[in-house]
């Protein structure tokens, strides 16, 4: 019987052993993300930012083809064919009224050697039009690189909020064991009991709601990512360290660094140099074009006959290899064409080309507006949100020690529950308070940094 028990505990015993060490293994399997991991990922796998890429890639053939455009064209063509009845033979130009069969092969090149510098300004269009294109594109990666953070932060913060709310359940189940035994010995009335159970159920509806807000930040985050809510997901909880001081360079400053990184801005630098080459070469159609062309052809006919003088009978086709020797042609021609009218097409593409430039220039201004009160709007929320953040600090502290003395006189009688739920609830909104300044700060801070050309990542917001 001992021997049995004794297996029974050694079983009992393994199946424990075995069980925590796969609970062990499955949470060490689980990956865990930080900031710089969600963005990469994002980056490589979101579709927009894939499409944006291949938006580029075509914008880079259109260059690549604009520049191959300066290569002499060169064309070959060949032909046979039968004929019956009266035509005329093209090899012979006589007319025959056989059944001929004829061959024709030529081969023609041309290069332009002027046209107004039209390809030239094609060309450097096309290259700005495509580094255009690349700017839009790390846009886009910016663009989901800030709201990543944002929605990382959240996550972060509702992590926060919910380890505090489990603290003020459990401080709340301590005071109402507390207050019932109190209450059995008589020494406070039922009704504070109460109300502290009254108090205690608000809390646990608190941390329901708590705990669904940091599933909905993680499914704000998973569907940012293109990832399924069902993998298994966590993220890394860095430590921030907020210094009492928040030195900050000047908004000007930032925004001179902002103009000089940020994509949009060299998209729209290069959007106007495209305009310029586009109105150069709208300009360029005017000038006359300047063509070099060669060509060589060469025939065969059977209607070609080599005749003997001396022998009047004898006649024969000349040989296919011979014909097409003997028949050869080739040309050389430089060709100059000149516009003189074609129903002032030219003029009005010059014209839009000329509005488009202008369009160009007031997109680069308004872009550079809206980076400009971006950064001013961005500059003072960061150090409005470091002051709210400050200010809360203090408040909480206070009300931190304002509930201690509270807490400490109610466990005697001194004073009622409300009274007491009352002070404890000033401290959780204080709490609450400075959660959420803290993060709005951090956030604050980051779109800062990113403003003045650092990447996003977390740790220290000191200055």
């Amino acid at each position: 019987m001992r021997r049995n028990s004794i297996f029974f505990r050694s079983l009992a015993l393994s199946f424990l052993l075995t069980m925590i060490l796969g609970i062990a293994g499955t949470i060490y399997a689980q990956e865990v993300w930080s900031l710089e991991d969600c963005i990469n990922y994002a980056i490589d796998n979101n579709i927009r930012i894939k499409q944006s890429e291949l938006n580029a890639e075509s914008y880079e053939d259109d260059w690549q083809q604009s520049k191959l455009a300066l290569l002499p064209s060169l064309n070959a063509s060949a032909s046979h064919s039968y004929g019956w009845g009266r035509s005329i033979d093209l090899a012979t130009y006589e007319y025959t009224d056989k059944q001929t069969q004829q061959n024709y092969f030529s081969a023609s090149s041309e290069v332009n050697i002027f046209n107004g510098l039209q390809k030239f300004n094609l060309i450097k269009r096309d290259l700005y039009n495509y580094m255009a294109s690349k700017y839009d594109s790390d846009k886009m990666r910016d663009d989901i690189s800030l709201q990543i953070a944002a929605a990382y932060l959240q996550i972060l913060f509702s992590k926060e909020m919910l380890d505090q709310t489990k603290e003020q359940v459990a401080v709340t189940k301590l005071q109402i064991e507390r207050t019932q035994k109190l209450v059995d010995a008589g020494t406070l009335p039922k009704g504070d009991l109460l109300d502290i159970q009254s108090q205690g159920a608000t809390e646990e509806l608190n941390l329901i709601n708590a705990q669904n807000q940091l599933n909905l930040a993680y499914l704000d985050l998973l569907q940012l990512l293109d990832k399924s809510m069902a993998e298994k997901f966590e993220i890394e909880i860095p430590e921030f360290d907020i210094e009492q001081e928040f030195d900050l360079i000047d908004s000007e400053k930032i925004y001179g660094l902002a103009i000089t990184h940020l994509p949009e801005i060299k998209s729209a630098e290069y959007q106007l140099m495209s305009s310029e080459r586009e109105l150069a070469r709208a300009k360029g159609m005017r000038s006359p074009s300047l063509n070099l062309r060669g060509t060589w052809g060469t025939n065969y006919s059977d209607q070609i006959i080599f005749s003997d003088p001396s022998d009047p009978d004898f006649g024969e086709v000349i040989p296919f290899g011979d014909q097409l020797n003997q028949n050869q042609n080739k040309t050389l021609s430089l060709s100059l064409s000149i516009p003189i009218f074609n129903g002032f097409q030219v003029s009005t593409y010059i014209n839009q080309s000329k509005l488009n430039r202008l369009n160009a220039q007031y997109n680069l201004e308004l872009q550079k507006n809206v980076v400009r009160k971006s950064v001013e709007q961005a500059y003072t929320d960061a150090l409005a949100a470091f002051k709210a953040y400050m200010a809360t600090e203090k408040s909480l502290t206070a009300y931190q020690e304002a509930f201690k003395y509270m807490e400490q006189k109610f466990n005697v009688g001194m004073v009622n529950s409300l009274e007491y739920n009352v002070a404890k609830s000033q401290l959780t909104r204080a709490e609450s308070e400075l959660l959420s300044a803290k993060y709005d700060f951090i956030f604050k801070s980051k779109v800062l940094d990113f403003y003045m050309g650092n990447p996003i990542t977390l740790g220290d917001v000191s200055r």
